[in-house]
């Protein structure tokens, strides 16, 4: 006979609050990508990609705080919010590994050994499109953090800084801004490569929910709702 599922806390509103803003952000970030990706068949005009770009690094800025706000977290936090509870390659993880190899049923109160691999995997793709993302904002439409300080290192005079602006070449040394296009190239590559990487571990984690949704009936997605899992009693979840 089965047993029971007992009503347990496990994420608490901080988690939840990260998790839902950061799937808008990311959702919202996508999308503009792509359609700053494909600019050429939607036509798009030097207004409009300035536009598209502008909103893109606006967007960012809230993913970023609230990237850096979880990051913060996990050292500062409680129980799931730190990330000894979170990450793998820990002693815990070990434990719950050999847990999990002797019993393929077993259900964990926070992320299972395969779904704390995932978590890592998520967090350095998602900081490395915060790092790339912000550089590209301040080489490409000279925004905050950097944007200043590449405005004054192409600027052929430091005293009209005024008139260097996005797709214009005026008061533009074209030595300094190819040296800072260089620079920025790596951070492009990394930035539309972990875009790539993130897209399939994003479907990877929507089918792993949706299994073990049917699997474990644990209610993995409310539980991100309101905090609760609905979870059998046992050392695991005491």
């Amino acid at each position: 006979m089965a047993s029971p599922l007992i009503k347990t806390f496990v994420w608490s509103s901080k988690i939840r609050l990260f998790h839902w803003l950061n799937v808008s952000c990311v959702f919202l970030l996508m999308i503009l990508g792509l359609m700053l990706f494909f600019d050429d068949p939607l036509d798009l005009s030097k207004q409009g990609k300035i536009l598209l770009k502008t909103i893109h690094t606006l967007v960012g800025y809230v993913f970023a705080l609230n990237l850096l706000f979880r990051i913060v977290l996990g050292f500062i936090g409680k129980g799931f919010e730190r990330w000894s509870q979170t990450l793998p390659f820990t002693a815990a993880f070990r434990q719950e590994l050999a847990q999990l190899k002797q019993n393929k049923n077993t259900v964990f109160k926070g992320h299972n050994p395969i779904g704390k691999l995932m978590v890592a995997a998520l967090f350095t793709l998602l900081s490395v499109q915060m790092v790339s993302g912000l550089m590209i904002a301040s080489t490409d439409i000279y925004y905050p953090p950097l944007g200043n300080y590449f405005v004054q290192t192409i600027a052929l005079d430091k005293n009209n800084l005024e008139v260097i602006k996005p797709y214009s070449k005026a008061n533009i040394n074209p030595q300094a801004y190819d040296e800072m296009r260089t620079l920025r190239k790596p951070f492009k590559e990394a930035h539309e490569i972990s875009f790539y990487l993130l897209l399939i571990l994003i479907s990877l984690h929507i089918i792993a929910v949706i299994i073990s949704e049917r699997k474990e009936k644990a209610a993995l997605v409310s539980a991100m709702i309101h905090g609760y899992k609905y979870l059998p009693k046992n050392d695991n979840n005491e």
